[in-house]
């Protein structure tokens, strides 16, 4: 009989082999900021060009900081990982330091995921902006 602990190992051994580094594979296994927000001030989707989905909740006080951050993903290990990372990059950030943060952040956060993932890596950056964006939008009628 598997447990669940030999399902994330065997999970562990399988991207590190693909080419995951461990901050990576962590943030797969981990997935802590995975789900949706009740009390969102901001609801956004991006789908990438690999056809990845990504949702990002975000809500953000009165002084323009983002308390707290959620993705909904359908997509794959780098997907999550990526979007994963780019929560601790944001979260307790400004919405105009979080529109700084680009791919080369994200990465260097995950310290490596095989190079045909890179793209989920610009997925997760695109749909934060795109809710940061969208959040002022909305704040500006």
């Amino acid at each position: 009989m598997t447990t669940e602990m030999d399902t994330i190992t065997s999970q562990r051994k399988m991207l590190s082999e693909a080419g995951y580094a461990e901050p990576a594979i962590n943030y797969f296994i981990d997935k802590k900021y995975m789900g949706h927000l009740q009390d969102a001030s901001q609801i956004s989707e991006k789908i990438g060009s690999c056809g990845d989905i990504m949702k990002i909740y975000l809500k953000v006080n009165d002084q323009d900081i983002i308390e707290d951050i959620r993705y909904e993903i359908t997509g794959c290990a780098g997907a999550i990982s990526a979007a994963m990372a780019v929560v601790d990059l944001v979260k307790g950030q400004s919405l105009d330091q979080a529109l700084t943060i680009n791919d080369g952040d994200v990465f260097k956060r995950l310290e490596n995921i095989p190079e045909k993932k890179h793209h989920c890596i610009q997925l997760a950056v695109k749909t934060m902006h795109r809710g940061v964006l969208e959040y002022r939008a909305g704040r500006a009628h």
